[in-house]
């Protein structure tokens, strides 16, 4: 029998207490700051750390598809305590990375970032409209400002 060798990977931060509203606007606040300086119409979901949605921003002309896909992107980063780009970039090496795909709800596209207050989640941010690396520098920088 071959033995299957595991990869070392260190746990994932701990859940913490959940965001509060002002720290949810707080976030979705520096997010849209960081998408209109550079004229891009995004959408921000912001978790908190139960799984829920904390609060939803589309700015004028956003897509309408990226409502669903920014909450996609928020809820994979809070349920799994790691960012979506994890996921994305598994699957682009192939092998046993692929297996993303078979985990429930998970959005496997740059965008969606844990909230992290104190080494704890406390809430997550995605962002959708538009290429996946700028969503997840305007989701970057809402996360920030935690």
């Amino acid at each position: 029998m071959n033995a299957v060798p595991y990869v070392d990977q260190p746990p994932a931060p701990p859940y913490g207490s959940p965001l509060s509203l002002a720290d949810a606007r707080r976030v979705a606040e520096a997010a849209e700051a960081a998408a209109s300086e550079r004229g891009w119409p995004v959408v921000v979901a912001v978790y908190d750390s139960t799984g829920h949605l904390a609060l939803l921003h589309r700015m004028d002309d956003a897509h309408l598809a990226s409502v669903t896909v920014a909450q996609r992107k928020a809820e994979t980063a809070v349920k799994y305590r790691r960012s979506t780009r994890a996921f994305e970039d598994g699957i682009a090496q192939g092998g046993a990375g692929v297996r993303a795909v078979t985990l429930p709800m998970v959005c496997a596209v740059d965008g969606g970032f844990p909230l992290l207050r104190d080494g704890k989640v406390v809430g997550a941010i995605g962002v959708s409209g538009m290429n996946p690396s700028q969503d997840a520098f305007v989701a970057q920088a809402g996360a920030a400002a935690l």
